[in-house]
């Protein structure tokens, strides 16, 4: 069944997890094993980022450095795939413009419809790092241009304008969100602009950007709907679980943090006590939400695994 189908058909609200794939050369256990922590909450559906290479310096014998290119988290496509055989639970495989080819991003959609994977987020992706074959024009510059190669996927055109046998069972696809504006957005109603020309092409639901502030999440959707937008807008949560991401989410993620959530971080003495803070926020952030009628809430599980248990624990 697929993620929209998911989301509609569902009598309270679905909880979705993200996760991101092991470090090139380790097992996917780990992988395993947070899934095995969260799947008695019932996850509709799972996530597995995807990641671009990148350029990495590294040491020389001589005490040099040469500029090396890795990629660090390869092997969403499998993930996905050995997610879904394993536990029966959709998975949701993310698909970016940075650093993947045209073509590359042709061959995944072929392996994944081979694979049984027909759910998919698409995503510009992170701009850091990139390594040279995104500067020749061999990538999608938005996501909305991946948006258009998989609606021709969909119908059985190919990159190279061939036709092919159209596939039996189309792509499915989300899309981001941004309640507090993208980062390169000139404004807020330019970013909306954008976020409407992807629910009109194609994308079946929006997942937002993390937030903080339940309010700009309300504020956000009915702007969209004042627009026409009926997709759902999915609420992406992310427990804070350092000290330090009082200042690094806001300047990363471009994530506002509500000065009464910030004042209880201010007091907190160590990771830990910011963590129990981050935790007892999102609960009551979610509680929030689920009483508003959300179709479902997605967590940011990376290094808030054992926060995202917890949370959910008391929500659902």
């Amino acid at each position: 069944m697929k993620v929209i189908d998911l989301i509609n058909g569902g009598k309270q609200t679905a909880f979705s997890f993200e996760i991101l794939p092991p470090l090139k050369g380790n097992s996917i256990r780990k992988v395993f094993e947070v899934i095995d922590k969260l799947r008695e909450y019932d996850p509709k559906y799972i996530n597995i980022t995807s990641h671009h290479s990148e350029y990495i310096e590294k040491t020389q014998p001589d005490g040099s450095f040469r500029k090396i290119h890795i990629r660090k988290r390869p092997g969403s496509v499998a993930i996905a795939a050995a997610i879904q055989n394993k536990y029966g639970i959709t998975a949701v495989p993310h698909l970016i413009c940075k650093g993947f080819t045209k073509e590359e991003t042709e061959y995944a959609l072929i392996d994944l419809n081979f694979l049984g994977v027909y759910d998919l987020l698409l995503l510009r992706g992170d701009v850091k790092n990139l390594p040279l074959s995104a500067r020749q024009g061999e990538y999608h510059e938005y996501a909305t241009d991946l948006q258009r190669q998989v609606n021709l996927f969909n119908r059985g055109i190919a990159l190279d304008d061939s036709i092919f046998e159209r596939v039996e069972t189309p792509f499915s696809y989300g899309m981001a969100c941004y309640p507090e504006k993208h980062e390169e957005a000139p404004n807020p109603a330019s970013d909306l602009f954008y976020t409407i020309e992807k629910v009109k092409n194609g994308a079946d639901y929006l997942v937002t950007q993390m937030f903080f502030d339940n309010a700009k999440y309300y504020a956000y959707v009915e702007r969209l709907r004042a627009e026409g937008v009926t997709a759902p807008v999915i609420p992406g949560i992310k427990p804070i679980v350092f000290l330090n991401q009082l200042n690094v989410l806001p300047k990363v993620f471009r994530s506002e943090i509500p000065e009464a959530l910030a004042c209880e971080l201010r007091k907190c003495r160590n990771d830990a006590e910011a963590k129990e803070v981050g935790i007892e926020w999102s609960i009551q952030q979610c509680k929030d939400l689920i009483a508003h009628g959300v179709p479902s809430l997605h967590f940011y599980t990376y290094m808030a695994n054992d926060s995202v248990s917890r949370i959910a624990k008391a929500v659902y």
